[in-house]
């Protein structure tokens, strides 16, 4: 089985505001935390690296998974990102409107592509798509 996260990207999310962003902000929802790895409850700003592989050519690229969760620590944000991901979104040419796709497989490898907003990305019927918020979409093939 292979599983899915896509996201379409905001113009903070493919850096076309101009204003700094900590990394693409990742929904509290369990559909999409449980596709990512489990980062450490009780430690302040847990942080995972992620390896994911570009589905069209292989290229190896490392993203870091964190959880801002300073608000149990007297601050102000609880919130998860992922962030380092500013040259890939440039190297790729990522544009407002694309789709970034993060596919997990069994092995939990990890694959990632952008999908232009002009190209059609049907999914077959064999998948299950639940589409959630900030514009994550879950999908779940067989």
């Amino acid at each position: 089985m292979t599983r899915e996260a896509r996201k379409k990207l905001s113009p903070n999310d493919a850096g076309k505001t101009g204003t700094h962003q900590a990394g693409i902000l990742v929904p509290k929802k369990s559909e999409i935390l449980t596709f990512f790895p489990t980062l450490e409850r009780g430690t302040k700003n847990p942080r995972q690296t992620i390896v994911m592989f570009e589905e069209q050519d292989n290229t190896r690229w490392e993203f870091c998974y964190i959880h801002y969760n300073n608000k149990l620590f007297g601050g102000t944000r609880n919130e998860y990102r992922l962030t380092g991901m500013t040259n890939y979104l440039r190297s790729t040419n990522a544009n407002v409107g694309d789709i970034i796709s993060f596919s997990k497989n069994d092995d939990l490898s990890y694959k990632i592509k952008i999908i232009r907003s002009r190209t059609s990305n049907n999914d077959s019927a064999t998948c299950d798509t639940l589409i959630l918020t900030s514009g994550w979409t879950i999908i779940n093939c067989k």
